[in-house]
């Protein structure tokens, strides 16, 4: 495949998806695996018939959806229309996938970088349900938890600014530091539960990490005190428990330039 000419005028665009992440190995291109990452460079590189790369606002793990992500990308100038653009990307990337808007943007926009704030939902399900499989987390232990327990655990994340306890292990970070915005537990109805997390920034493996905590405080595994001196001396939990990747959406990234469409 050829690679664009250096005199070929450029454009920036941020290109708005959403995808079931069920199939994927993740957002991040892998070598042996297919991730949604690799899915758009292979098409846009077909379209383009040049070699084209992306950036993404952030990593999500194998099995994680987003009901609203952006990447960043230069194209060629006057090559598709955005709606002509998105029509073919959509006809291209697959039932697990969907392009809502194509955006121009400066030159210098970033997706990742320019990022204020990012949001998260996890979603519980009490009762089996086919139509909500890999969707929602199926929670077959007995019982539910306490729902006060749960808002109490959820408010502490809220106190806080560090969270080693909430890193993947052997993950490679700078700053444990992140600035939350929002930590609230939803009743959606009798048989589900909704956690909604909304940061900065998010270190690997945190939201599913703190849904595991907010479990096991809720079902007296562990306590509230233990949760607080962790975070107060950024420390591991004495049982930590990061939920299974099925029931977590990233569900809302804003950026300053971007109006965000319901």
């Amino acid at each position: 495949m050829k690679h664009i000419k250096s005199d070929q005028s450029m454009s920036r665009f941020f290109i708005e998806i959403s995808y079931k992440g069920t199939s994927f190995a993740g957002w991040q291109r892998q070598d042996n695996a297919i991730t949604i990452q690799e899915v758009f460079e292979s098409n846009l590189s077909r379209l383009c018939n040049t070699q084209i790369s992306i950036v993404g606002c952030g990593r999500t793990d194998a099995g994680v959806h987003a009901s609203q992500y952006f990447f960043h990308v230069d194209l060629p100038v006057d090559r598709f229309s955005s709606k002509d653009l998105s029509h073919k990307l959509n006809m291209m990337v697959g039932r697990d996938i969907a392009v809502h808007r194509i955006i121009h943007v400066d030159d210098d926009a970033h997706a990742r970088f320019d990022a204020q704030r990012r949001s998260y939902e996890y979603f519980i399900s009490f009762k089996k349900d086919p139509f909500k499989t890999g969707l929602y987390y199926n929670y077959d232990q007995s019982g539910k938890p306490d729902f006060t327990l749960l808002g109490e655990a959820a408010d502490l994340v809220k106190q806080h600014s560090s969270f080693y306890p909430f890193c993947k292990s052997n993950s490679d970070v700078e700053t444990f530091e992140c600035k939350i915005f929002e930590s609230n537990w939803e009743l959606i109805d009798d048989h589900s539960l909704k956690y909604n997390i909304a940061a900065n920034r998010f270190l690997r493996g945190m939201v599913r990490l703190i849904v595991g905590m907010c479990i096991n405080v809720a079902n007296n595994k562990i306590s509230l005190q233990e949760v607080q001196t962790c975070l107060e001396k950024q420390q591991r939990l004495s049982r930590p428990w990061s939920v299974p990747a099925e029931g977590l959406f990233l569900s809302r990234i804003t950026y300053p330039y971007i109006d965000h469409i319901e």
